[in-house]
């Protein structure tokens, strides 16, 4: 074997190193490192469920925000019909208070309107009263001629009444 370069006692002591060497690592090194190696594989493992714990975590979050926008919109919704259904009302409010202020105006008016016809009434027929008694002084002061106090009477008519721009028949 020496032709091949290779020095048999170098070689056996060698492999008895290399023996040596598997058999010390194998009784303290192994352990130590197969104790590592379970200890990282259980870190992982627990890091592992921990995250898987917190994706439902995460998951039943999501679940309950989403939840509670759907019920937060349901909310706002509900505020917004009460919102209209309340401006309706202000609305119905408004349009009755202004028809019975519109009434109210309405019947002053009327009243107005009914006081002034029957005051306009009242100077009319006062009116009348004084053009009737001025007619019976000139017919008491003249002869009682028939056609003469017809022309008297619608002379005082004329005459009184072309204060206003109208004229009584004859």
């Amino acid at each position: 074997m020496e032709a091949l370069g290779i020095n048999l006692p170098g070689l056996v002591a060698q492999i008895v190193n290399v023996a040596l060497l598997l058999v010390i690592l194998r009784a303290f090194a192994l352990p130590a490192v197969v104790r590592m190696l379970d200890e990282r594989s259980a870190r992982i493992r627990e890091s592992l469920e921990a995250a898987e714990q917190m994706r439902r975590q995460a998951t039943r979050a999501e679940q309950q925000v989403q939840e509670q926008i759907e019920q937060g919109r349901r909310e706002g919704q509900a505020i917004l019909q009460q919102a209209a259904q309340l401006g309706e009302q202000m609305k119905e409010q408004a349009r009755e208070e202004a028809r019975k202020e519109a009434e109210a105006i309405i019947n002053r008016a009327r009243a107005e309107i009914t006081l002034e016809r029957e005051m306009a009434m009242n100077e009319l027929r006062r009116q009348f009263v004084d053009l009737a008694v001025l007619a019976a002084e000139r017919v008491i002061q003249q002869e009682l001629d028939r056609s003469k106090h017809q022309r008297l009477i619608v002379d005082v008519l004329e005459t009184s009444g072309s204060g206003d721009g109208r004229r009584s028949p004859s």
